[in-house]
């Protein structure tokens, strides 16, 4: 084009300046220039301002302070094309300040960057618009208005840009709008799938990497990743893992297709196009690690579905993952782990990675990283659950003693995990022995203490496991074990409750156990949490009756009934109904209180005659003694007290012949007790242990010599009901029933003893709830099935079942009787009827 002859310039108006060049290196100045109505003011203000912004975050934020922004924000709109790129400029360079970007967003300048994005603006303007777009990006708020003002149809196909700076930051825009889902879903419906593979041959790598980091995220979703395969897409990604010139785009494509594995769909296009094969092909034979870990991380998410897991089973995914557990990174050896734990869905996966892999990982039990430990015991939960194999083989590799030492791990994961390992292990008796011998249940009292709800469940659950064994529940008690587990009856995690309840059961099957637990409030607990429709369970219910069944008193005194199954045994004593709320004391602690006019306590304790010899404590302050309350033939040494029942405990030397035998002036034996005695008795820490009741014992057997021979069950419940009056008063007429002055020769007998507690043989004149105890006590000693039931204003009674008489022969069902101990002893009376009903409410 030939230059255009210029006319001849006309005089200027006399009031005009000729054209006047400023210059300023003050950025004040250049701001002020930021209000001229010249164009080329504007044009060069804001190049100047441009390479001044550039320089760095201080000179940006100088122009912050100096109001820049609100004038070149007036300027996007301005008509001269020169003005609206320089100004925009300004912004893409300045909008990387943090500060900038608040006051951005406070003038809302997405949408005039929106509106320069149109295809005939200069090339210039899409690049700083979009940068400057990219920067702002990464805030949720710019997020939405980008989105709402509809800036994603316009960056997506800036993609197809021919300046690779353009495409550049529209993508990295694009990258950090898809990290919210709705935003994910919109560039689906635009077609975004197409414009990011090519990319994928652009020749700038930081232009690939963002289009991979971009797929990475919008292929978490299924829609995409099915038009991701029918792009093609696929074969860019694993093009891009053949090329060894693109190693440094390894990773994130692998990531890509770590998302596409999770989709049945995809994975079996994959499979049939031999793409699988290829990619497992290359993941065996690379050692970044990098690309190992995500790879493993890739089969853990994609091993979620079941007919994906067959699909990676049939591939033989299994080698390269148990490759990957010989490697030297342990982030790599954690990925593997998991992933393992993933594949055991399967269980043709469970069988392979078992043998194999089994002994690799019992090793990694022993590595000082913490993450890889709980990996590794997570992965071994998941192969021996519902495995036996597996379970035997981590027995053959030694790994009870490394599942152990995990329990005192740093991670609770780990230690819930080990815990679920071992209870797997229990189910084979060898094994069960073994992990018995290395301490479990006092390895346990630690975990039954912790905080997470996880490992308090599994903990809980072991002690159930391994209960059932007596010196198991011995060993928990000595270890402290059975409080945190009575406190985590309290738990408000339903699972943990259940699970503890379940552990106090089984810990409940014996007295002494029992007891404790009683006494540390689990009986309490288990009453309320029953109480409550939604805490209670099956266990809870089962603890409670078992907790009561093995301690017979506590059970007496709160239900006010005994079963035929509940068989009295010695240590039982009756202190009566105990109010709800009220602790219940031991028979040890009664026994300090001091001498009360309330009810007396009465106890049990027939010790049999061959197991009377026996040394309960061995002090040189002793001296014999006789006391009242002992078989006369049997010598007592005990430390000088005038208490019948104080804390310390005694030595009995029994020189009886037999009934009907006069005692000896002097027994056969006298202990010598001498200094010789090395052992120190520290008297106050002994336990105390009540004295036997010889007269009980006689009463044993005597009913075992005369009743027992008796042939009919009618026959021996009405001998022993004659028996039990005749010891305790004989008959009372009803009328004169309240003559019956029973209660001051209980008080005699508490004088005498200076005791609240009495042994039942002391009692020669008993009422109503004296009798049926001791109705009871001989017959569960004799064979004889009864059950005793407290009732009001010291009433009790005992009732038994038996067969109906049949004149033709007949087997009838049993029939239950109340039986009169005090009336008319041995009077068998029929449940429900009005006399047995008068009987109890007498």
């Amino acid at each position: 084009m030939g230059r255009k002859v210029k006319k001849e310039a006309e005089s200027p108006p006399k009031d005009v300046f000729d054209p006047l060049l400023i210059e300023s290196k003050a950025p004040e100045t250049v701001v002020l220039m930021l209000s001229s109505p010249e164009n080329e003011v504007l044009a060069k203000a804001c190049d100047a301002l441009y390479k001044f912004a550039s320089k760095g975050d201080e000179n940006k934020l100088t122009l912050l302070g100096l109001g820049a922004l609100e004038h070149l924000y007036k300027l996007l709109s301005h008509e001269d094309p020169i003005v609206r790129r320089n100004a925009v400029m300004v912004f893409g360079i300045m909008a990387s300040n943090h500060d900038v970007k608040k006051l951005l967003r406070e003038l809302d300048v997405t949408n005039s960057l929106i509106s320069q994005l149109t295809p005939e603006e200069d090339v210039v303007i899409h690049e700083f618009a979009t940068l400057c777009l990219a920067h702002m990006a990464v805030e949720y708020t710019t997020k939405v208005k980008i989105f709402e003002q509809g800036g994603l149809e316009p960056l997506i196909r800036l993609l197809g840009s021919p300046d690779p700076d353009v495409k550049k930051n529209s993508i990295e825009c694009i990258y950090h709008l898809v990290q919210d889902f709705q935003n994910r879903a919109a560039v689906r419906e635009l077609s975004v799938i197409p414009p990011l593979l090519g990319l994928l041959e652009s020749e700038y790598p930081v232009i690939q990497l963002l289009a991979l980091q971009t797929l990475e995220v919008i292929t978490k979703d299924r829609e995409t990743r099915i038009i991701l395969g029918e792009n093609k897409g696929l074969d860019f990604l694993l093009n891009i893992l053949e090329n060894k010139e693109l190693s440094d785009l390894h990773i994130e494509a692998l990531a890509v297709l770590g998302n596409c594995l999770q989709d049945v769909h995809t994975l079996q296009l994959i499979q049939l196009t031999g793409g699988l094969k290829k990619l497992l092909s290359f993941l065996e034979v690379s050692t970044v690690p990098d690309i190992q870990k995500n790879a493993a991380k890739a089969i853990t998410k994609a091993a979620r579905d079941t007919e994906i897991q067959k699909i990676l089973h049939w591939e033989e995914v299994e080698k390269f993952l148990l490759s990957l557990l010989e490697t030297d990174n342990d982030g790599v050896k954690v990925a593997a782990s998991q992933a393992i734990s993933a594949m055991c869905e399967n269980i043709h996966s469970k069988s392979v990675l078992g043998l194999q892999g089994i002994p690799q990982l019992v090793r990694l039990l022993s590595s000082d990283n913490e993450e890889l430990k709980e990996a590794a015991v997570t992965a071994l939960t998941n192969l021996t659950t519902a495995s036996p194999r597996n379970a035997s083989v981590v027995a053959e590799a030694e790994g009870i003693e490394p599942l152990m030492n995990t329990l005192n791990a740093q991670r609770d994961g780990a230690i819930a995990n080990a815990i679920a390992v071992l209870i797997n292990l229990s189910l084979q008796e060898s094994s069960r022995v073994s992990i018995r011998s290395h301490g479990i249940m006092s390895a346990l009292a630690g975990p039954l203490c912790s905080t997470n709800s996880q490992v308090q469940s599994k903990a809980a659950f072991a002690v159930a496991a391994f209960g059932c064994d007596a010196d198991a529940r011995t060993e928990l008690r000595n270890a402290g074990g059975l409080g945190p587990l009575t406190e985590l009856l309290h738990s408000k995690n339903e699972e943990v409750r259940r699970n503890a309840c379940w552990a106090v059961m089984v810990c409940a099957s014996e007295e002494l156990t029992a007891v404790e637990l009683c006494s540390l409030g689990a009986l309490d607990i288990l009453e309320e949490i029953n109480l409550s429709t939604k805490r209670k369970n099956k266990f809870s219910e089962a603890a409670l009756e078992k907790l009561l069944d093995n301690n017979l008193s506590q059970k007496y005194s709160r239900m006010g009934y005994l079963s035929s199954s509940n068989i009295i045994t010695n240590g039982f004593y009756d202190c009566g109904q105990i109010k709800h709320g009220k602790k219940f004391l031991s028979l040890e602690e009664l026994s300090k209180q001091e001498l009360t006019d309330r009810r007396a306590i009465i106890f049990i304790n027939a010790i049999p005659e061959e197991n009377t010899n026996f040394i309960l404590s061995i002090c040189p302050s002793i001296h014999p003694s006789i006391h009242p309350s002992i078989h006369p033939s049997t010598h007592i040494y005990r430390v000088e007290t005038s208490v019948l029942f104080p804390a310390h405990v005694y030595f009995f030397f029994c020189v009886r012949k037999g009934k009907g035998k006069k005692e000896e002036e002097k027994p056969k034996e006298v202990i010598n007790v001498t200094p010789e005695v090395q052992e120190e008795i520290n008297l106050e820490n002994s336990q105390w242990l009540p004295p036997p009741d010889f007269i009980l014992m006689d009463y044993i057997d005597d009913a075992s010599k005369t009743i027992l021979p008796l042939t009919n069950t009618r026959e021996q419940v009405v001998a022993l009901a004659q028996f039990v009056a005749d010891k305790m008063g004989g008959p009372v007429e009803i009328e004169k029933l309240h003559n019956f002055s029973w209660e001051l020769q209980m008080s005699e007998i508490e004088f005498e003893l200076k005791s609240n507690i009495v042994p039942i043989g002391k009692i020669k004149r008993g009422t109503f709830y004296h009798r049926a105890l001791l109705f009871k006590v001989i017959a569960d000693r004799i064979g004889i099935g009864c059950s005793l039931v407290r009732g009001k204003y010291n009433r009790a009674w005992n009732e038994v079942k038996l067969v109906e008489d049949s004149p033709k022969g007949l087997l009838l069902p049993l029939q239950e009787y109340v039986v009169d101990l005090m009336f008319e002893p041995g009077c068998l009376m029929k449940q429900g009827t009005a006399k047995a009903d008068q009987y109890k409410r007498i």
